[in-house]
């Protein structure tokens, strides 16, 4: 143990496994708490590990005596909004059951300091571009719901029991690690950035652009896509904030740039040197047309701007991970 134990839930996942880079980059010891159920263990080379669901108290109260946990970093869930729709009571198990049983073991332990990995998906459809985060929450996916019950809860707690929360709304990361340590992998995968990039390799079936009729420049959804990196790297400055004693703390974790899917297939393309085939194919269910984060805030409380912004570059460093040379970035 090279320094405080901070427990990872979802930690040999493509977020968390870059969490606990940044983490013990940063001088922390990474605790993976993980049941691979969509995570890799391939990807848990920073700290210890432990095999378990978050809903097995037992061993989630075990893990927190043996390792000496300072905080909390918690980035485990179902997280695909199309599933939530088709099974809302599996997102309600998971990610608001196993959210119960954690603070539970938290209380017991009195770990107060606690990074959530909440979600854009709160804000639901939005007229005003950008988000800030005063804005209302009306999520339209169970998957989104879930991350405001889990929000709402931790604010509860934070009065009742003294609970400091960092609750970072993340918007939509991708790219992968820029010095090729780790890649983005999904168990099934439905991001854009790596569909496309499989397309282009031939390694898939063609691209599908979910929803051409929105009410968007070019037909297609936009979205903020933030780098992976960057993302992690605010999750420490959040667990820094919170163990030097700052107040607790909702952030969105954006870019700022709205990107279409169309503007994102072209993106690939340029950075590739290769075509996209792709199909037109009806909206997914629960999907807003224009999500864009306002990210003022985050810079004002946690000094957080991105390095690398350009979807460009986040195309460029995940490339190489989906059998791709990298051309043009």
């Amino acid at each position: 143990m090279n320094g405080p134990a901070i427990l990872v839930t979802g930690g040999a996942g493509f977020i968390g496994a870059h969490c606990c880079k940044a983490l013990n980059a940063a001088g922390y010891t990474p605790v993976v708490y993980d049941n691979l159920s969509t995570g890799n263990i391939e990807h848990v080379r920073w700290g210890p590990v432990i095999l378990a669901d978050l809903r097995d108290r037992a061993a989630l109260d075990a893990t927190m005596a043996h390792y000496k946990i300072t905080a909390v970093m918690h980035v485990a869930a179902s997280a695909y909004v199309g599933q939530s729709v088709l099974d809302p009571a599996a997102y309600h198990d998971n990610n608001v059951g196993s959210m119960i049983a954690l603070l539970d073991i938290c209380r017991r332990n009195r770990i107060n300091s606690f990074v959530f990995s909440s979600s854009c998906s709160v804000y639901g459809s939005v007229a005003k571009m950008p988000i800030r985060e005063n804005m209302r929450q009306l999520p339209t996916s169970p998957y989104g719901f879930t991350k405001l019950v889990g929000e709402r809860m931790l604010c509860e707690q934070a009065v009742a029991y003294g609970m400091r929360p960092a609750i970072l709304r993340y918007f939509n990361a991708a790219g992968a690690d820029p010095d090729g340590t780790l890649g983005e992998v999904h168990r099934p995968e439905t991001h854009i950035i790596p569909l496309a990039l499989l397309a282009a390799a031939g390694r898939s079936p063609p691209l599908s652009i979910l929803g051409t009729d929105y009410d968007t420049p070019d037909g297609s959804c936009i979205r903020d896509f933030i780098h992976v990196d960057d993302l992690a790297r605010a999750h420490v400055l959040a667990l820094r904030h919170l163990l030097n004693g700052g107040a607790p703390l909702t952030l969105n974790l954006g870019s700022g740039r709205g990107t279409s899917v169309l503007e994102v297939m072209a993106a690939v393309e340029r950075v590739t040197a290769r075509a996209v085939p792709h199909v037109n194919a009806p909206r997914r269910a629960g999907d807003p047309a224009v999500l864009v984060a306002d990210t003022h805030l985050a810079k004002e409380r946690l000094g957080f701007v991105v390095r690398h912004g350009e979807i460009e570059k986040i195309i460029a460093h995940a490339a190489p991970w989906f059998g791709h040379q990298v051309l043009h970035a």
